[in-house]
């Protein structure tokens, strides 16, 4: 029998995880099943120790379990527990070993396929929720000079920047950024409600990289409002690849091309 991985989240009918993965298998030649699972609220729990009783090696995990995840993991890793969520699990040896691959995702599709080096760059991180705590390690570990981390409310982001305890790392509200900057990462949901974060013009430039973690068939507002100001803009998409690509590695020991996915993934349904 294939080894069997799937995506928990709910809904999840519409998550392009077991294409991606079902790709990443047939390339690098593993032998392995990936499903949608559909978790009912208030169920995770029970749910996981199913998969578990059910010989499944490993899931991702997606909204709105990731904190759930982190819960009922027995172990963490460092990114994991930065993060304080969890989109990777290991069933392994007895444990539930969680992980987070969404800020590895970030940075590789900054650095490989963006082309955007991130060493020694002034990042302005837009939003001081989960989405932005979790890839404030990864973006720090790449070799990030600074990263600010605008909210619209001051103590929040205070607080994500206390979490972190890194010099490089200071908080503001929207209307105190006075700079350009490297990259501009949106980490709010405002781009899922059709909205734009209140984030200052003068953030970007024409060497400004901006970056939505959001993706969709159309622009962002976010993207549309950086590009106006002279900006270059990719959303996310490429970060939900290599979060994939980084979590195929994690179960499997080996790292898939990404780059055959985004043709795919970018086709009309």
């Amino acid at each position: 029998m294939s080894d069997r991985y799937c995506v928990i989240g709910n809904p999840i009918a519409h998550s392009k995880s077991p294409i991606i993965h079902a790709a990443f298998a047939a390339q690098t030649g593993q032998d392995l099943t990936y499903q949608h699972a559909l978790a009912p609220l208030g169920g995770f729990d029970a749910h996981v120790h199913g998969l578990i009783a059910a010989g499944f090696l490993g899931a991702n995990v997606t909204v709105p379990f990731k904190l759930d995840a982190a819960r009922l993991a027995t172990r963490l890793s460092a990114r994991a527990q930065a993060a304080g969520a969890v989109n990777t699990l290991s069933f392994q040896d007895g444990e539930i070993v969680g992980d987070n691959t969404d800020g590895a995702g970030l940075v590789a599709d900054i650095v490989r396929n963006a082309g955007v080096e991130l060493t020694g760059a002034r990042v302005l991180l837009l939003g001081a929720g989960g989405a932005a705590r979790g890839v404030v390690l990864p973006i720090l570990e790449a070799g990030a000079a600074s990263i600010v981390v605008a909210n619209r409310t001051r103590a929040t982001a205070d607080a994500l920047v206390a979490a972190f305890a890194d010099a490089r790392v200071t908080a503001c509200e929207y209307g105190e950024v006075g700079a350009v900057f490297d990259v501009v990462v949106n980490a709010t949901s405002a781009s899922l409600a059709g909205e734009l974060a209140p984030v200052p013009p003068v953030a970007f430039g024409a060497g400004t990289l901006a970056y939505d973690l959001m993706y969709a068939a159309a622009p962002t507002p976010f993207m549309v409002f950086a590009a106006s100001h002279g900006a270059q803009v990719r959303d996310g998409l490429g970060m939900l690849v290599e979060q994939a690509a980084e979590a195929f590695a994690v179960w499997r020991g080996v790292r898939p091309d990404t780059a055959p996915m985004f043709s795919l993934l970018r086709q009309p349904a």
